[in-house]
């Protein structure tokens, strides 16, 4: 569909480089801090990705049309009451802005958890559309659900969308349906032993969990102990117990079987231990919600059509009443505290 070129920032292991290069984008340049994340990218994609993105000008990122990054979420600094103004320093989202300003893609995606929204009030995501408008690119967010692109995972995220230029964009309408478990599970038969829960915690998993459990369904334990039996599964978790994601309450998930939540196929190479599977999963993004979206992006950079204006509602009152000519007209007004000075006039009584 494109040889645009892109730029994967904060890339993880590069769920959002393959939702883009399933449309023929090249990456030109990639930045993953983490080792983990670096060592199964390389695996998968033929290079290392530059370390700390700290550690490189902006001005010495390739050129590139669109740059994608999976930014954390952190707090600005505010300075002066009630000024508006934001100081980005230090954060890694000035990182993403810096690039922007020195080498202006003509367009962006970026992906955070749905709680960057009301994180700090509101105050952070106000700060980041703030900038990025700034920066003269019309920009577009929403939030998505993984469940509505096929995949059998609770995940909602958001997903911020700029253009260089005013270009109309509308998001992926979601599918309203996810695939069964059955396509992402493994055979127990085929799973070591290690993964199995001990029976002193299965025995507590079925004590509590509520309902009739489907099969197959992955529980959740929540913060407070509650068990739930789903047909799908909650929101990997980089920091999740090795107990908060049970199949069927009797195992954890495997390293393949979490991939495959996330949308990346059986075909992408896991070389690391499970502890840094799990990590790395948990922090990835879904690649169906980022092929859909990378989709319209590129149908819309591709049509390049400008932005419909919304008509300006304005809000009506509308009151009716008699002929002004009759006795209830003149009931009307002075009810209404006027009093007749002429047939043009009135006034109102003090």
């Amino acid at each position: 569909m494109s040889n645009y070129k892109t730029i994967d920032l904060f890339a993880g292991i590069g769920g959002i480089r393959l939702g883009f290069e399933a449309f023929g984008c090249e990456t030109v340049f990639a930045s993953e801090w983490d080792k983990s994340a670096q060592d199964m990218y390389e695996a998968n994609f033929g290079h290392r990705p530059f370390g700390d993105i700290n550690e490189i000008e902006p001005t010495n990122i390739p050129e590139h049309d669109i740059l994608l990054a999976g930014f954390p979420c952190q707090p600005f600094s505010i300075a002066g009451k009630g000024l508006g103004f934001a100081d980005t320093r230090g954060t890694l989202f000035f990182n993403i802005e810096s690039i922007l300003e020195a080498k202006r893609p003509q367009a962006f995606l970026l992906e955070n958890v749905k709680r960057l929204t009301t994180h700090d009030s509101g105050q952070t995501f106000s700060v980041i559309l703030e900038k990025l408008k700034n920066l003269g690119y019309t920009v577009y967010h929403s939030v998505f659900n993984s469940l509505d692109f096929g995949i059998p995972q609770k995940r909602e995220r958001i997903y911020i969308v700029g253009f260089r230029d005013a270009i109309d964009f509308k998001f992926p309408k979601p599918s309203g349906y996810y695939k069964p478990l059955t396509d992402m599970l493994e055979n127990d038969e085929d799973i070591p032993k290690s993964y199995f829960l001990s029976d002193s915690i299965k025995e507590k998993r079925f004590k509590n969990v509520k309902g009739n459990p489907p099969i197959p369904s992955i529980w959740h334990e929540n913060i407070s102990g509650n068990i739930s039996a789903l047909p799908y599964s909650c929101a990997l978790r980089a920091g999740g117990s090795y107990n908060y994601l049970v199949v069927n309450g009797v195992r954890r998930l495997t390293s393949r079987e979490m991939l495959r939540l996330q949308g990346f196929p059986d075909s992408f190479k896991i070389n690391l231990p499970y502890s840094q599977a799990r990590k790395v999963a948990g922090n990835s993004v879904s690649v169906p919600v980022i092929k859909a979206i990378a989709k319209e992006m590129l149908s819309a950079m591709s049509s390049k059509k400008t932005p419909s204006i919304e008509p300006k509602i304005t809000d009506e009152i509308k009151v009716e009443f008699p002929a002004t000519d009759s006795n209830e007209f003149m009931k009307f007004m002075n009810k209404r505290g006027y009093s007749k000075l002429s047939d043009s006039f009135w006034q109102v009584n003090t």
